[in-house]
C-alpha cells in the first residue's frame, strides 16, 4: 500500500506559505549581498578555490575514442584560412596600444576593434557617447568597426571591467567566448581586438581561442605610471594611499581589489605608495604577456624603430607584404616624462621593494633566474634609450 503524501505544513496555510517565501527571498538576497563582500570573498578564496565556474578535466581516454553515430552534429571548424586567423593585443592601460590599434586600423584587410571590453559599449549609440581622449593622436572615434553588432548586447557584461580579472585555462565564461566569437566572426577583415583588460586572463584566452596569434605591448613603468596621472594630477611623489584614490583614472584599485584574492600582496590597504601598486601589477602583467603571447613589443622600441618594430610583428602575424610606410606616419615621438615626476633613486628605492617582496612570494627564480635580467640593469642611462626589455622566460 502506497503512503499518502501530505503537504508540509507552511503549504497548507496561505499565510505561512507567503510569509515563509518573502522570508526564503529576504535570507538569500542578504547572502548573495554577504557574498561580494571583500571578507566573503577572501573566506571562499581561500576555503573553495579553484571550484566555482571552472570546467572539469574529461580522461584523456575519452578524447581516443569517437562516438559511433555519424549523423549527430559536430561543432563548428576554427580558424579556416590564415587570413580570418584573429590578432588579439594585450597590453596594460597607458602603454601605446591605442596606436598599435589605430596601426592596424590603417593596414587592409584588418577590422580593427578598440577596447571590446570598454564600459562605453562601443557597439551601443545611446549610450558610448562622442567623447575622444585628445592624448590618441590620429584617432577621431573608436566605435565605428562596432556599427551594426547590437546583438552584442545580449553577451556583454560589465562586471567583465571589475570582477574576476583573473582566468585560467579551466576557467568557464561562455558569455565572454560568445562575445568574442562574435566580434571575430562578423569582422568585414582579419579580426584585430586590442585589449586592456585581458593581462591575467591570456591563459583563458589561448584555451579557448588556440587559432589566435596574440600580441603584448609592454612600456616602461615609470612612464606609464606618469601618463596614468594625466598633466593634471594632484599625486605627487609624496601622496599617499588615500591621495591617490581621487586620482586613479585607471582603475588601478580596482584591479588590486579583484586580484588579491589570487596576489594577496596587492591588497591595497598593505601598500606603501600607489607607485609600488601600480609596479607590482605591471610587472605581473608583463610575466604573463611575455608568457602566454606569441609575440612581445615595447613601447619604446615601436616608437623609436617604427619600420623594424612592425615588420617583425607582421612577420609573426602572417602579413609580411603589408604596406609599412603609411603606418610609420603615424608614430609620432613620445619624450620620457619619469625624470621631471621623481629622482631615479626615488623610483629605484619603491621598484626594489617591490622586487623584493615579488621574491619572496613567487622565490629567488622568479626574480633572479639567470635568465632574467634586473630592471634596473635594463635601464640605460641615455634618456632617448630607456627601454624594459626583459628577456628569458620568467613563468613557465
Amino acid at each position: 500500500m502506497n503512503p499518502v503524501w501530505t503537504p508540509a505544513w507552511h503549504q497548507r496555510f496561505g499565510l505561512a506559505r507567503v510569509a515563509r517565501a518573502r522570508l526564503r527571498t529576504a535570507f538569500f538576497d542578504a547572502l548573495r549581498a554577504i557574498a561580494r563582500t571583500d571578507d566573503a570573498r577572501s573566506i571562499a578564496s581561500a576555503n573553495l578555490d579553484g571550484l566555482a565556474a571552472r570546467r572539469l578535466e574529461l580522461p584523456a581516454s575519452a578524447l581516443r575514442h569517437d562516438v559511433p553515430y555519424r549523423d549527430l552534429g559536430r561543432a563548428g571548424e576554427i580558424g579556416a584560412t590564415s587570413a580570418r586567423r584573429p590578432v588579439f593585443i594585450t597590453a596594460r592601460f597607458r602603454s601605446g596600444s591605442t596606436l598599435l590599434w589605430n596601426l592596424f586600423r590603417h593596414l587592409d584587410g584588418c577590422t580593427s576593434y578598440y577596447e571590446p571590453l570598454n564600459e562605453r559599449r562601443w557597439f551601443d549609440p545611446a549610450h558610448r557617447g562622442d567623447r575622444i581622449d585628445q592624448t590618441h593622436r590620429h584617432v577621431d572615434d573608436y566605435w565605428r568597426e562596432y556599427d551594426g553588432l547590437e546583438e552584442l548586447d545580449r553577451y556583454y557584461r560589465e562586471d567583465w571591467i571589475s570582477r574576476r580579472l583573473y582566468m585560467d585555462d579551466a576557467s568557464w565564461d561562455p558569455d565572454l567566448a560568445a562575445y568574442v566569437r562574435t566580434l571575430v566572426e562578423r569582422a568585414p577583415g582579419r579580426p584585430v581586438l586590442q585589449f586592456n583588460r585581458i593581462d591575467f586572463r591570456l591563459p583563458w584566452f589561448r584555451h579557448v581561442f588556440p587559432e589566435a596569434t596574440i600580441v603584448h605591448l609592454y612600456r616602461h613603468p615609470r612612464d606609464q605610471w606618469c601618463s596614468s596621472l594625466g598633466s593634471g594630477s594632484k599625486c605627487p611623489p609624496t601622496a599617499g594611499m588615500s591621495e591617490f584614490a581621487a586620482n586613479d583614472g585607471f582603475y588601478l584599485l580596482m584591479w588590486a581589489n579583484d586580484l588579491k584574492h589570487r596576489f594577496p600582496f596587492l591588497d591595497p590597504s598593505t601598500i606603501a605608495h600607489p607607485y609600488r601598486l601600480f609596479y607590482l601589477i605591471w610587472k605581473l602583467s608583463f610575466w604573463f604577456g611575455v608568457s602566454y603571447a606569441h609575440h612581445s613589443l615595447s613601447f619604446e622600441s615601436l616608437v623609436e624603430s617604427p619600420a623594424a618594430e612592425l615588420r617583425r610583428l607582421f612577420r609573426t602575424i602572417g602579413a609580411d607584404g603589408a604596406n609599412i610606410d603609411p603606418l610609420c606616419a603615424l608614430v609620432e615621438p613620445t619624450p620620457s616624462r619619469w625624470p621631471r615626476y621623481a629622482s631615479d633613486d626615488w623610483f629605484r628605492g619603491h621598484e626594489s621593494a617591490c622586487e623584493d617582496l615579488l621574491r619572496d612570494f613567487f622565490g629567488p627564480a622568479a626574480v633572479d633566474g639567470p635568465d632574467c635580467m634586473s630592471l634596473h640593469e635594463e635601464v640605460a642611462v641615455d634618456g632617448r634609450k630607456r627601454r624594459a626589455h626583459h628577456t628569458g622566460r620568467v613563468l613557465s
